[in-house]
């Protein structure tokens, strides 16, 4: 158990969005951990840790088993002495018809005794910002963004109060944009106001990383809070002032050697940039074909194959496909079973390199990452600096360190496996 106490415990529903705000920790100078899953209370990993992250897989799962899941993490973390808790789904509002933002959120606030909670998805590093209640991604509405049509969480209305209202059994309020620009204490009184007039939700507008800021510090004293990765900017000086945090210190991590792959399951625009850039230069890329692997044929063992003809280079094994034709893939096979079947064949072609020498792995998508590094064995992550906006590197805990990159789908310029694969070797040029 923790000598003092970790200041901050997050609770993610998915890998990518666990290391996505463990790096925004980091970033802040606070020493985090990250865990695959609720760790054992004795676990060593967190001894030292400002910051403890619980990842889950909880976004797409039934609401039911999302809370049940998220209320456990929140039973570890309160045992491992953490002062605040915040619950991280991703900046696009991801979810599923029927939740899982709005009922994890209840339940949580539920279990602290806790009135009202505020829900801050912006994250304007990755062009994702909150205006009047409405998500944009750059300039463009979510709806107008090219990402609305999520295969399992698809988001097509870009008004959040709408759509939280929806997933909640409670009432969902604003804070607009002119009441943050006025600072803490104004958020502080607008969101005692709202609590008065009967909210229990509240989407806050945010368009600035020093928003964020402004929002952390209005919540000085809220034992929970609801966001994307970058409400956590505004979090550590709230500890900072009383508590000497790791600062410079909380991002180095150990150099791991051995060899190196990517893997690519995420059908996201931002994915299929980075696949084609990666084929474009001519380098070694393997497509999984998820109608002969629906026909049972040896694809894993092909890619396995191809991967051990180019053992002087680094391969690219991906299921990526274009819009078009992964409508047409979900068409014959539905979208559900397609995305278990590629997650399931990246995991056993994970593991298979890990036995062939492979220790550091790329890995783009967020329901890939977690389907990699379950078959890889990862307990815990030890985090360290950005490769991009919401993207540290990592390396693994125990006996054999593993080097991990994980991607969000729509995360990272057209260059980002390149620039993973040299922050991975130790590379920081």
């Amino acid at each position: 158990m923790t000598r003092r106490g970790a200041f901050i415990g997050c609770i993610a529903d998915d890998f990518t969005g666990a290391t996505d705000i463990a790096s925004t920790l980091v970033r802040a100078g606070m020493k985090t951990v990250q865990s695959i899953g609720i760790p054992e209370a004795d676990d060593p990993m967190i001894a030292d840790a400002e910051a403890i992250v619980v990842a889950l897989k909880s976004r797409t799962i039934a609401p039911m088993d999302a809370v049940a899941q998220s209320l456990a993490a929140l039973d570890f973390l309160r045992g491992a002495g953490c002062r605040q808790i915040a619950f991280k789904y991703c900046s696009t509002f991801d979810s599923t018809e029927h939740g899982n933002i709005g009922p994890v959120a209840e339940a949580l606030a539920k279990a602290l005794g806790q009135q009202i909670t505020i829900a801050a998805p912006s994250f304007p590093g990755n062009g994702r910002t909150v205006y009047n209640g409405h998500l944009f991604v750059g300039r463009a509405l979510l709806n107008e963004s090219g990402m609305q049509n999520h295969p399992l969480t698809p988001m097509r209305d870009a008004n959040l109060v709408r759509v939280l209202q929806a997933q909640s059994k409670g009432t969902v309020g604003l804070i607009d944009l002119p009441t943050v620009l006025k600072g803490a204490e104004h958020v502080r009184a607008a969101i005692e106001k709202a609590q008065a007039e009967g909210a229990t939700l509240l989407i806050v507008d945010a368009i600035s990383e020093a928003d964020l800021k402004v929002i952390g510090q209005a919540c000085h004293d809220h034992v929970l809070i609801t966001g994307g990765s970058g409400i956590a900017l505004g979090l550590p000086d709230n500890f900072r002032t009383h508590n000497d945090l790791s600062g410079a210190d909380a991002a180095v991590l150990p150099v791991v050697a051995g060899k190196e792959v990517v893997l690519a399951g995420s059908g996201s625009l931002r994915t299929n940039l980075q696949v084609a850039r990666w084929i474009e230069a001519e380098r070694p890329a393997y497509r999984i074909d998820v109608m002969k692997l629906a026909a049972g044929e040896s694809v894993v063992q092909e890619a396995i194959a191809f991967f051990d003809t180019h053992t002087d280079q680094t391969v690219l094994i991906y299921a990526t496909s274009p819009a078009d034709e992964l409508r047409q893939v979900q068409a014959a096979i539905g979208a559900q079973k397609a995305g278990e079947m590629v997650e399931h064949a990246l995991g056993l072609i994970a593991r298979s390199l890990r036995d062939r020498g492979v220790r550091r792995f790329v890995v783009a998508g967020g329901e890939t990452s977690g389907a990699v590094v379950q078959s890889l064995g990862v307990k815990g992550l030890c985090i360290g600096a950005p490769i991009a906006p919401g993207v540290p590197a990592t390396v693994s805990t125990g006996s054999v360190p593993l080097a991990l990159a994980l991607k969000s789908g729509n995360f990272g310029e057209a260059d980002f496996f390149e620039k993973a694969l040299l922050a991975l070797s130790g590379d920081q040029s």
